[in-house]
């Protein structure tokens, strides 16, 4: 079937609070190089076994199928995305499939110098690249290793290809790297990229999560105020996660304040695991099993009903209901019990793509 014979009639599908199925965010793996305290704070996992994990040729094909019902933006994530080999050639394969229009990439960073250039000319539109200090030794606090140079690399290797829109995505944490906001902000100016600012999320389990890390939006719209003056809020949004501001010299950035603000009303985004199951929510807490009728040879017509219909009766409002037990005093710690999180690999947020 040609990528155009689809009716559009039938790429417009909304779930029961209207939101349409927009954007995939595409793991391509669980394993990542680093080990952030707020992703991978534990000292062993349990990977997903290799001969479970999708091959680019079904992933494109999956992707196939949600562009079919609408999605047009696809984002590469892992674990870190630049450990699968030949990452190239699954964007040459999304880019043969002219509905979606934007393929972009969500790294650490590490491995980033290395394969830009290749991923620029495979068709590759947009990187965000995850830092959440300036500090080296913070950093190798942070993540338990010491790649500090070699990120720095990779941002500076992007510039130099020829990427445009560079995001830099910082976890924001009370008590931890409050006081590098506007230093984060002066670097992103340097290499005309936008930051966008995390507020830390209490998904997983094994984070030691607790509402007092959390750098609130107000609060890190009150730190930069002190530096920088009066801060406007750029009024387009979407179904953008993140809130955007202007500084008084012109500079955006951005928050994206999933804890304390949730957007679950405009979310339009879910997620397939390396191994192929299919996550409405970040929040969720059981996918949908896409690989296993993919590879028994289910029908391209069935599997696009298959989509249709658990995405026609989604309710997922995570976040807002995450948000919801501050009320009753019951958000307190992670997501999930840490017992369940060793039963179960997919649960952590290395394993569906952040």
């Amino acid at each position: 079937m040609s990528l155009t014979s689809i009716d559009t009639s039938l790429r417009s599908v909304v779930d029961t609070f209207g939101r349409p199925l927009g954007s995939l965010r595409l793991s391509v793996t669980d394993r990542c190089n680093l080990r952030c305290k707020y992703c991978m704070p534990e000292p062993e996992y349990v990977w997903l076994p290799r001969e479970d994990i999708l091959s680019f040729e079904e992933m494109a094909t999956l992707a196939g199928y949600f562009a079919d019902l609408g999605v047009e933006k696809v984002r590469l994530t892992g674990g870190e995305p630049l450990l699968r080999r030949d990452l190239a050639r699954l964007v040459r394969l999304l880019r043969q499939d002219r509905r979606i229009t934007e393929v972009a990439l969500t790294t650490n960073g590490v491995l980033l110098a290395d394969y830009a250039q290749e991923l620029y000319e495979a068709g590759l539109d947009r990187v965000t690249v995850s830092l959440d200090t300036l500090r080296p030794e913070r950093f190798r606090q942070l993540t338990g290793r010491d790649e500090f140079s070699r990120v720095l690399e990779g941002i500076e290797s992007v510039g130099k290809t020829g990427f445009g829109h560079l995001k830099l995505d910082t976890v924001a944490i009370r008590g931890f790297n409050d006081d590098e906001l506007a230093p984060l902000v002066e670097f992103a100016k340097h290499y005309q990229a936008e930051v966008r600012f995390i507020e830390y999320m209490d998904v997983g389990g094994a984070n030691e999560w607790s509402l007092e890390k959390v750098l609130s939006q107000d609060m890190i719209l009150d730190l930069l105020g002190q530096r920088y003056g009066q801060i406007i809020p750029v009024p387009e949004r979407g179904t953008a996660p993140a809130q955007r501001f202007r500084l008084p010299d012109g500079t955006i950035f951005g928050i994206i304040p999933s804890t304390t603000v949730p957007f679950c009303a405009s979310c339009d985004r879910s997620r397939v695991t390396a191994d192929g199951l299919w996550y409405l929510c970040l929040y969720a807490t059981s996918g949908v099993d896409l690989r296993k009728p993919l590879r028994l040879g289910t029908g391209s017509d069935a599997m696009r009903d298959m989509i249709r219909s658990v995405w026609g009766g989604r309710r997922d409002r995570g976040a807002e209901d995450r948000k919801a037990l501050e009320q009753i005093g019951l958000r307190s710690g992670g997501l999930i019990d840490i017992d369940r999180l060793r039963q179960d690999p997919h649960l952590e947020m290395h394993a569906r793509g952040g």
